[in-house]
Order: structure tokens, then sequence, then C-alpha cells
């Protein structure tokens, strides 16, 4: 049997909503948007995650910002495990613009894949660092909020925040 990688959790509550910073020794590995139970996370993550705010310092401290509406984008390490394709998808969030949105179609001209907009919107499901990757900045080609795995409230939050809109 093989050791499987101790992670550290922190929780951020804003707006009602309890996230979850996931990290390794490596950075932050995953951001769970639900509030998700550490015993929860480690059945899902596969490892044994532990209460730690210590690894999870500047994270904490980057999400506070972007949450004050203080930050655009996130410095600390981070890494993620997917597939290839998963990981271009990925790559081409990380370049929408703070504040600007795109489509799933969009995304998938990007990377070289135009007829691949069903499978882009599956590896955008697949995110395992929402807010860092920013998919709450990819919409239906229609224009419309289409899904996001901290629901569409917070995804309609998110982009008011980035767009000024936010009362804080």
């Amino acid at each position: 049997m093989t050791m499987k990688e101790r992670l550290y959790a922190s929780m951020i509550c804003w707006e009602g909503w309890q996230f979850v910073a996931v990290s390794s020794r490596k950075g932050v590995c995953y951001i769970d948007l639900c509030g998700t139970p550490l015993a929860e996370l480690s059945r899902e993550l596969h490892s044994t995650v532990v209460p730690d705010d210590y690894h999870n310092v500047s994270i904490l401290q980057e999400l506070r910002e972007y949450l004050a509406g203080q930050r655009r984008s996130f410095e600390s390490p981070f890494y993620t495990q997917g597939t290839p394709f998963q990981r271009s998808v990925w790559g081409a969030v990380l370049e929408i613009p703070y504040g600007e949105t795109c489509s799933y179609g969009d995304i998938a001209a990007a990377i070289g894949r135009p007829l691949a907009a069903r499978a882009v919107g599956g590896a955008v499901s697949a995110n395992p660092l929402p807010i860092i990757i920013p998919c709450h900045r990819v919409i239906g080609k229609n224009g419309k909020l289409v899904g996001f795995g901290g629901g569409l409230a917070l995804k309609e939050r998110l982009l008011a925040l980035e767009q000024g809109s936010l009362d804080l």
C-alpha cells in the first residue's frame, strides 16, 4: 500500500458561502466551493486532508483580497492534475481577463479545437481550482450563465464582483 500525500485545508467564508482551500507542499491543488467537510474531501481527493492554515497563508490572503475586490489574479503556487486536453482548457480559462467572460466555443477555438465546445464544458466542470482558474468567467454561447460547481448564484456574484457592480 502506498502512502497518500497529506493535504492541508483552510476554510474561508464570504457572504454566506464557505470555500475550502486545499494545498500540499507543492501548492494549492483544490478549491471546494461548497464547504465540504474534511472527511468527505479526504475521500474525494484520496488523501488525508487536515485543517492547517499555516500551509495556506498566502492563498488565504489572496482569496480574501480577491473577494474584497482588491486582487485580480493569483500568485500563490498551484498545481493541477488532469488530461492534456483538460490542462489546455484550464490554461485558456486562465487567459480570460478579469471582469470579462467568454463562451465554451470561444475556448474551444482558442485551443485549436473549434468543434469541441461540449468537451470544453466537461473540462471546465472538472477544474480543481475554481476562482484561481476562473471558470466562473465561462458562459454559454447565448451569453447566459450556465453550469458552475458553486451554483449559478455564486457565479453571478463573482462576475458582479469583478465587473464592479457588487456593493462592497
